[in-house]
């Protein structure tokens, strides 16, 4: 009696928790002035909006890096733990898409993150370069790679778009968006090339440095807007997905090849990368807002 009370509750709790969301989503994005709000008071009240904003925003990174954590490493019921993990990943994304919690543009740019990612991991992980592996047996891998791991690219992209929305945020002194494409163009190819030619990781940061030396992200986490220099919100970031990279291979779900006998931190070096990937990704971003803004569709 107990196990059929608890499945007709399901419905009302599924349905539940996205208006739950989309009205924290409406008090989030209420910007009204808060002219009651001086001083120390005022600190503490926006600090609290903009972590919960911020967590906001990982609601994909939260949910799909929990069952990271959580699935087993033998996985469930003979199903494998990669393949496990990209059901999963798969419904938690209908699920945004089915609650409003994402738009269909919103999931489009994320499609193409999972692509961009994808084929980044079929690189690394091929006979000739072997930066890391997944050692797991799964149905669902392609060229040796799981198809879930797709989406831990696609985790950084659904950040950083709804991040934006929930922000409110604007950028001043955005490099010419062609030199920015040519320079995010330059990061990922590193990432290839750097096996053959050597790394020029250095070379491109430096270029980066110089774009976006005068650029500040304007954002908004209550009413008044507040101001960081862009750089440093890429580097921030960065180091926040490394944290998260030392703790996916501490449970083992890839490994470095210096992480095969005993689990390693993930070398320092890789934050750089991170926060280069970072600014690739952003300026995706970017670049398709900026496009979506010049392109009228007649209703």
């Amino acid at each position: 009696m107990q196990n059929v009370r608890t499945l007709r509750r399901l419905p009302l709790v599924v349905h539940a928790i996205p208006r739950t969301l989309r009205s924290l989503d409406a008090r989030l994005l209420d910007f009204r002035p808060r002219t009651e709000l001086r001083g120390v008071k005022r600190f503490v009240v926006e600090f609290f909006y903009f972590g919960a904003k911020e967590t906001r925003a990982c609601l994909f990174v939260g949910l799909f890096f929990t069952a990271v954590f959580a699935v087993p490493r033998g996985g469930l019921l003979g199903v494998s733990r990669y393949d496990l993990l990209l059901l999963i990943a798969l419904a938690i994304q209908a699920w945004m898409l089915w609650a409003k919690l994402e738009t269909v543009d919103e999931f489009k740019s994320i499609c193409l993150f999972h692509v961009i990612g994808f084929v980044l991991e079929v690189f690394k992980t091929s006979a000739g370069i072997r930066s890391w592996a997944y050692p797991e047996f799964a149905y669902s891998k392609v060229l040796g790679v799981p198809l879930f791991s797709g989406f831990m690219y696609a985790a950084v992209g659904s950040y950083v778009i709804q991040a934006w929305r929930l922000l409110d945020v604007r950028i001043r002194h955005h490099p010419p968006y062609w030199m920015a494409g040519v320079n995010a163009l330059a990061i990922y190819a590193n990432f290839f090339t750097h096996h053959y030619i050597g790394d020029y990781r250095w070379y491109i940061a430096a270029c980066t440095l110089g774009l976006y030396a005068r650029a500040t992200v304007i954002f908004r986490p209550l009413d008044r807007d507040r101001s960081m220099p862009l750089l440093l919100s890429f580097v921030l970031i960065g180091f926040f997905i490394w944290l998260a990279e030392n703790i996916s291979t501490f449970f083992g779900v890839w490994r470095y090849p210096n992480q095969v006998g005993a689990w390693a931190v993930v070398h320092l070096g890789k934050w750089s990368s991170w926060s280069l990937l970072v600014i690739m990704t952003f300026t995706i971003v970017a670049n398709l807002k900026h496009i979506k803004s010049r392109i009228h569709v007649p209703a």
